[in-house]
């Protein structure tokens, strides 16, 4: 057996022809791939505006940017999650409040949530854990009531729904990611989601140096008669409104994207075939649980995530199985950056030493997927059960 790799980007031919197409046209910058990719993901969420960026960090980072939030106020963030939601708030200026989790899901706990909010919190930014979706419903309820921003960190999940509503759509912003080795993706990428045209206008400025003009639209307005059009309608000219960044995607990330996009539900579907084979081996293992509730109808679950009280030998025991395995994650107040912004996480603090992550991508077999699990049978065996 070879070694199982953890996660794989699934590409094939139809993506490379549209990369193809990219080449041939010799426009391979911010162009029309990337203009139509905007609006098939806007039609496909059902949102009015969509914003192509370079990563889900500059997503999550612009869409507190383009709130102008006073420096030193503060986000209130889960104690759990990738290193890019928490330094996207110290980008801005901004200072994180670290929420517990919830111990069944890993996502933000809503009752340490409300203890943690004060008149200084200007946002929050739940996290859908694994592909796991955040209870949406009540955390605009009482944002509303707060009147504070919401921003979806939608990094690990793309196409799930929640309570029959597209995760990623709940919020005031919604940040995708397209990362090699997520949902789908571009190589490297983003997608920010918004009703509000003001913002989304903002939000395209800021992710080309601040300009009012893009790169497409200068090169459309050459064409026009500039004798009798203003200084505006001249290719050459455009003006600065925000300081900006280089956070635009690009024609060959979208090319790829827009393949990618059409193929999501079957990318989804496949990654659910392979946790409903996991999670029936699981009833065999004892000592093993699942991290969490999955509900695999209208899901979209990014990896398979277990906990284990011997999860270092668990891991060793995989490693020397030839199984790629990880962690998924390490709460971020105990890195060095983060622990002045001490607060009390019991549960992110106890659950963290206990998760496992597993292989899971469209691009696994069958036997692998019954190799990993015999191998996790044979684990179990002679240790105690889980107890919670």
């Amino acid at each position: 057996m070879k070694n199982i790799r953890l996660f794989q980007p699934s590409l094939g031919s139809k993506e490379l022809d549209s990369v193809k197409k990219v080449f041939k046209k010799s426009w391979i910058g911010y162009g029309e791939q990337v203009q139509k990719f905007e609006k098939e993901w806007s039609k496909f969420f059902g949102v009015k505006h969509s914003i192509a960026v370079n990563s889900c960090t500059a997503a999550l980072h612009l869409s507190l940017l383009c709130n102008n939030f006073k420096k030193g106020k503060k986000v209130l963030v889960p104690a759990i999650t990738f290193s890019a939601t928490a330094a996207a708030v110290l980008y801005c200026g901004l200072i994180p409040v670290f929420v517990d989790i919830n111990k069944d899901d890993l996502n933000i706990n809503l009752e340490d949530l409300k203890k943690k909010f004060t008149k200084d919190c200007v946002a929050v930014m739940p996290v859908h854990f694994g592909g796991h979706p955040c209870e949406m419903d009540k955390i605009m309820s009482w944002a509303n009531q707060k009147n504070i921003i919401v921003i979806e960190d939608c990094a690990e999940t793309c196409g799930g729904y929640f309570k029959g509503k597209k995760i990623g759509t709940w919020g005031h912003f919604g940040c995708f990611s397209f990362e090699e080795k997520k949902m789908m993706t571009t190589g490297d990428g983003g997608m920010i989601t918004t009703n509000n045209a003001v913002m989304a206008k903002k939000l395209k400025s800021l992710s080309f140096h601040g300009w009012d003009k893009d790169p497409l639209l200068r090169h459309k307005q050459r064409s026009l008669d500039s004798s009798k059009k203003s200084k505006k309608d001249l290719h050459w000219y455009y003006e600065i409104k925000h300081l900006g960044y280089k956070y635009n995607m690009n024609d060959l990330e979208a090319s790829i994207g827009r393949v990618q996009l059409k193929r999501l539900s079957f990318l989804n579907n496949s990654r659910i075939e392979f946790l409903k084979k996991y999670l029936l081996n699981l009833k065999k293992c004892k000592n093993l649980i699942s991290t969490f509730p999955y509900n695999l109808k209208k899901s979209s679950y990014w990896m398979f995530s277990i906990r284990s009280k011997n999860r270092d030998d668990l891991i060793s025991f995989l490693k020397k199985n030839k199984i790629s395995s990880s962690v998924h994650l390490m709460p971020l107040p105990l890195h060095p950056l983060y622990k002045k912004y001490k607060s009390k996480i019991p549960n992110a603090l106890k659950t963290w030493k206990e998760l496992v992550t597993l292989p899971l991508h469209p691009h696994l077999k069958k036997k692998e997927i019954d190799y990993i699990n015999a191998k996790l049978r044979e684990f179990s065996v002679e240790r105690k059960p889980y107890e919670v």
